[in-house]
């Protein structure tokens, strides 16, 4: 155990001497707010009839979910980076000489990386409910700050960033390739996974494998998500059952790369 406490104090040590986290923090949290206060915005100025049809209590879930439903993006690129970075720089093999236990080394990069995506799903929060509850606020709409939901909404998706970024660190380990495991994760969150997702809505049948995709378990275990309004079906997971898929991908990609490309030299 204690081993394993130097192993997590290392994994905590090599993130934070780079930039990369912060850097990363720093647009999602700009990205967050521009979406989230953009669209608060447009659904006020344009609501009635040339709008989309959204209540009062369905538009701050809505509006807050953004700080996951489209900042997940950043905690999985950090997974992906952080732990493809070290393939890349051959800062493993320094690290497998001082503790050849390579499945406890792989366990400290989950356990500081879930943390950290914990961060991120804070920041994202805090930067999608301050934007969004500041423009309710200049249209005079009710922002539900007081509201228990709310905050049990942001809780849930902390806990789908910190998720989502051990997700990344199961592809990093799986595709050690940094180029490659960056062009995946931007081509699957970005263009194929939305696709899919909307596709998937379109039956009964392909809706009840779509809530299985990572995304629609993420927004499942969230609550909230602007993809409800084009494919509202599919989210149909409890938010539990959305957690445990996330973590199911986590677990499966971490140890199929664990098999693999963990195990191989890296000299």
């Amino acid at each position: 155990m204690r081993q394993l406490g130097h192993a997590i104090h290392a994994e905590f040590t090599k993130i934070t001497t780079t930039r990369l986290w912060w850097m990363l923090a720093l647009i999602m949290i700009v990205y967050v707010a521009l979406v989230a206060g953009g669209l608060t915005a447009i659904l006020a100025s344009v609501g009635g009839s040339r709008g989309p049809q959204i209540t009062d209590a369905q538009r701050a879930p809505l509006i807050y979910s953004f700080g996951s439903s489209i900042g997940y993006v950043f905690p999985v690129l950090l997974g992906a980076l952080v732990t493809t970075s070290e393939f890349r720089h051959k800062t493993l093999t320094p690290t497998f000489l001082a503790m050849p236990r390579r499945g406890r080394i792989l366990v400290a990069k989950l356990v500081a990386l879930t943390v950290f995506g914990g961060l991120f799903g804070v920041l994202a929060m805090a930067s999608s409910i301050g934007a969004g509850s500041g423009v309710m606020a200049l249209f005079s709409q009710d922002a539900r700050l007081t509201d228990p939901a709310i905050w049990a909404l942001a809780g849930r998706a902390v806990l789908a960033m910190a998720l989502w970024c051990s997700v990344g660190v199961g592809l990093g380990v799986l595709i050690p390739s940094q180029v490659a495991a960056i062009v995946i994760v931007l081509a699957f969150t970005q263009f194929v996974e939305p696709i899919l997702r909307f596709a998937s809505g379109l039956t009964d049948v392909t809706a009840q494998i779509g809530q299985y995709l990572p995304g629609s378990a993420s927004d499942a275990l969230v609550g909230s998500s602007f993809y409800s309004l084009t494919a509202p079906t599919v989210v149909g997971l409890d938010w539990w059952q959305g957690a445990l898929v996330l973590l199911a991908y986590a677990v499966v990609a971490s140890f199929l790369g664990f098999f693999t490309s963990w195990r191989r030299d890296v000299t």
